[in-house]
């Protein structure tokens, strides 16, 4: 199985309407949306963004998406978080002793996402 073609549902912590916002000030596409789930898509790439709140269960929570662009994530992950409007923590690009290239961020749900280079032949 290909992971990159995983769907996996993601909580959307207390604002269902902030994750969302959130979501496509990201740059991800919204394919479809009610008041219990959203699904969200990059590329290949989707996931249902779930009206879900247990803040112990998106505290451990943790998804990587494969980016061909991280630079590219980084700035939008940046421009962001300057305007202020949500809380999350990220961090740089970082290259790790295995060869991966990964930038880290926790989304205002509290939910840990790691967007990771793909050059297409993982």
């Amino acid at each position: 199985m290909d992971a990159r073609k995983l769907r996996p549902f993601v909580p959307s912590g207390e604002d269902y309407a902030l994750a969302q916002r959130f979501f496509e000030e990201l740059g991800f596409e919204k394919r479809y949306a009610d008041e219990s789930i959203s699904i969200f898509r990059v590329g290949e790439q989707e996931f249902y963004l779930q009206n879900f709140h247990d803040q112990a269960f998106q505290n451990q929570f943790m998804l990587e998406l494969a980016v061909e662009d991280l630079d590219g994530w980084w700035s939008r992950i940046q421009a962001v978080s300057q305007r202020g409007a949500y809380r999350i923590k990220a961090k740089e690009p970082t290259r790790y002793p295995w060869g991966k290239r990964e930038v880290h961020l926790i989304d205002p749900s509290g939910v840990c996402w790691h967007f990771s280079e793909w050059h297409g032949t993982e």
